[in-house]
Order: C-alpha cells, then structure tokens, then sequence
C-alpha cells in the first residue's frame, strides 16, 4: 500500500471502563474497536503517514496480514483514513430543491399574561395590547402545511405565543378544520401547545385529551426558583396558580405524557431540585432543561462560570439517570433522552435543526419565519401562507447554512450532533444566525462525550432500556 494518514476529524476515541469506542464523526456511528483496530489506529495517530514497512514493522508480530488488511480497508472506507497524498474534498452542499414541511408553528397571539425577565419573543406583548391570529391565516398555514407535506402521512400543528391559550377559541376553531380536512388528504393530523399554564382550566384540558395534543408546561422549578422570574404583567409571582393548574392537569391529562420545560437564568441554576420537585412532587412525566444566554436582559443571561455549573450540575443528574436506567428504570432527564437518542440512531445533521426545512412559523399576518423564535424580530421571513414559500431565498439559507467550515465546525467531533448550533441563538448572541455558538462548544463537546459513556454503560447493564424508554419516547396515534 502507499502512504495512508489519519484523518483526525472524522474519528474520535474514547476508552470507556476499559473499552476502546470510536465514533465516526461523520455520521455519529459508534464502534468498539478490537485489538487490531485499536493497535491500528493507535499506530496511525502517533505519525503523521503509515506505509506497509511501518506496519509490518510495528504490527506484524501480533496481528496477521489479513486482518490488518480487513482492517485498514474499513478505516478507507469510512473515510477514517486516507491516501496521504490525496486533498480533503470540500463538505458537499445538498441542494434544496423543496421544502417537505412536516410541521407548522402558528404565533396565536403576540400578548402573555406573564412578563417573563429572560423571555427572547421580539414582538411580545400585554394581554390587551396583543395581536392575535385570525382564522383565515391559520386555515391558509394548514392549507400550506398539507401542501408541502404531500409525501407524508402525518403532519403536526403546534400553537405557541405570547400565551397561546389566551386565544384558545382559535386553536379549537383550527382542530375543528384540521382533523377532517387531514383525514381528506389521508394524513395524521398531531396537535402541540406550549403554555405556561395560568389559563388552564378543567374544560380545556379534557378537550385537549379529546384531542390527544402534545403537552409541554413552561415552568421553573419550586417556589421561590419559579417565582423569581415568571411573574405577572404585574410583578405578582405565578407558582401557587400554576402549580395548582399543574396538579389538576396531570390528574386529568392521559391521552399522552406530558412534559416540563425549565429555563435557567442566573440564581435559578439548581438542576438536580428542580428536577426532583418538577418530577417526583409535581409528576411530569419529563423535565427538560434550557440555559438562558442570549436573552434582551444581560443580567438574567449565565455568564460562562454559571453556564459551566449547569452542565457540571447535568452531567450529575445524567449520572443519576444511567444509575437508574441500568435497574430499568427511568427519571424523565429530557436533555439525556435526547443525546442518547442521538447517539443511539447515529445522528447526522447538515443543519442544526428543522427550522427553515421541516418546519416553519406563522406570525399573525401570515409571514414565514425559521421558527418560533424568529417571529417579531429583524431576520428575513421567506413567503407568507398566502402567497407561498419563497423557495429560492430559503433554499439560499439552509444550503449557506451547511457550509460552517469558515467558523472552525468542518474538524470539530460533535459536528453531526450540533451542525453549529441553534440560528436563533447565534442571531440573538452574535448577529448572525450562522455563527457557531462559541459559548457551548466546549462545553457541548464534554456533554456528548459524557453521553457516549452514559450510552456504553446502558448497553452493557440493561441494552432493553432503549427499546422501552427511548426508542417510543414519541407517542403512537
């Protein structure tokens, strides 16, 4: 053979309680590597080019030459290694040529009851200052949906704000259109809503059971924790009445699990009690955590030493999960759930998300945005529900954002996990939706090498937990 070279970016080793994991960056495949190749690569990443007298040299007294062959030939193949003299290929760019949406985000409303200190909604507002959506808007946004989802078999509308139930009378009226019009065009229709529960009363949650809507509460934790930020128009603290609509809610809700989202903020970083009070006092099914950075309020964003405590604090509650999911069982860690499902189905994203690809948001005028989080502010919209998607300037956007090599992303182990982060928070943070987000990096690189040891532990105790609590973590119609 000629001169081979390891190609270092699109492998990384990890030896995890004495075993030897590769994974292959490229498409987040993990291997364990076995004495060959683990001698192989060894030898491969202590010089710069291997050549045949090399290996013979350094590897003939304890491996035959077929397996060494057999060996190199699958590092050629994964692109683990390669001809030392040949040049990297640029990452190839996938033209878009459609927009097969699955999911549409209608903005409802632009008012919240709440005045949440870290809220990044651009266009929020006062109950009675607030714009809502019309039904017309929404009939066109499905009519948009059913459209360009033509090739699927279900679709999901999900409802957010402002307080999306602060316009519940529309979400009935886009249900009541929806289901049979879904059913016209042989499509499962699937309903989501997030809300921060203050308007929850018994009659809409037995008709969003009725509905078998995916259910997804904002809240912070305990008391004092959930009180410091999520307060009234007002300034009047929220956790009594929402802790109160909570209990009702999972006493009556069991169409589907319903989870918590938690927003940490400087001060309210204690993981592992918000966790157990959300879990085991309230009873959600999961709690998933978000770290505020970019927020419009400097002073509630975690700076870097606070940010590093809180993926210190959720690697230790990530401990507490793989402790418990080696005995079967299963703490409702979202963010763990979430990096092993990454891990397990092995990954592999051009782009960080679906926003722009599988997914848009309707504002209340019809616009076209990224996601839900770009309604109200500067960035581009792309089309209104009217008129359609403006495929060419959106296809522009998703195919600008595979290329990040300019930002450092092209050699970076987690690229096919992260793809350079959420835009909107490189949009809020830096300007440009494009930018990695440099604040995580590392700190996201430490997070999935602690999830590919998290996933060999789980697989050696009790392989059986992906198949129960992983792998159906999406409801069945």
């Amino acid at each position: 053979m000629g001169a081979l070279t390891l190609i270092r970016h699109n492998a990384h080793r990890m030896d995890v309680d004495g075993r030897a994991m590769l994974m292959h960056v490229p498409t987040t495949s993990l291997f364990e590597l076995d004495r060959t190749s683990r001698d192989v690569y060894d030898l491969f990443r202590s010089h710069e080019a291997v050549d045949s007298a090399l290996m013979q040299q350094q590897l003939g007294a304890h491996h035959t030459s077929e397996t060494l062959v057999d060996c190199l030939q699958s590092f050629l193949d994964l692109d683990i290694v390669r001809d030392a003299g040949e040049a990297e290929l640029p990452r190839p760019i996938t033209k878009v040529e459609e927009i097969p949406l699955s999911t549409i985000i209608l903005n409802v409303n632009t008012g919240c009851n709440l005045a949440c200190t870290y809220c990044y909604k651009e266009d929020l507002t006062t109950p009675a200052k607030g714009e809502k959506m019309q039904f017309d808007t929404a009939v066109a946004s499905f009519e948009l949906l059913l459209k360009q989802a033509k090739d699927r078999d279900r679709v999901n509308v999900v409802f957010f704000g402002g307080e999306p139930l602060s316009n519940y009378a529309l979400i009935k009226q886009v249900v009541a259109y929806a289901e049979p019009r879904g059913r016209e065009e042989g499509k499962v229709v699937d309903f989501s809503l997030t809300t921060n529960a203050t308007l929850l009363t018994e009659e809409m949650v037995d008709w969003f059971n009725a509905h078998r809507f995916a259910l997804t509460v904002s809240m912070d934790g305990p008391k004092a924790l959930h009180d410091a930020n999520r307060r009234t128009v007002g300034g009047k603290g929220t956790y009594d009445l929402v802790a109160r609509n909570v209990k009702m809610l999972l006493e009556r809700y069991t169409a589907r699990p319903v989870g918590v989202r938690v927003t940490l903020t400087r001060g309210v970083t204690d993981v592992i009690a918000i966790h157990d009070h959300l879990k085991h006092d309230l009873g959600f099914a999961e709690v998933g955590f978000g770290p505020a950075t970019s927020g419009p309020i400097a002073v509630f964003n975690l700076d870097d030493g606070a940010l590093k405590k809180v993926f210190e604090d959720m690697k230790t509650l990530g401990r507490h999960y793989v402790e418990a999911a080696c005995r079967g069982e299963n703490i409702g860690f979202s963010n763990m759930h979430q990096l092993l499902t990454d891990i397990a189905q092995g990954t592999k994203k051009a782009v960080p998300c679906g926003a722009g690809l599988g997914m848009l948001a309707v504002d209340k005028s019809g616009e076209l945005h990224l996601c839900h989080r770009f309604v109200g502010s500067n960035e581009p919209t792309y089309g209104n529900v009217e008129t359609g998607i403006n495929v060419p300037k959106l296809a522009a956007f998703i195919e600008g954002a595979q290329d990040r090599s300019e930002y450092g992303c092209r050699t970076c182990h987690i690229r096919s996990i992260c793809a350079g982060g959420c835009y909107h928070e490189s949009y809020a943070r830096q300007g440009d939706p494009f930018a990695p987000v440099y604040h995580y990096c590392d700190l996201m690189r430490d997070w999935v090498d602690f999830g590919i040891e998290s996933y060999v532990r789980i697989m050696r105790a009790n392989p059986s937990f992906f198949s129960r609590h992983i792998e159906p973590r999406r409801a069945k119609a």
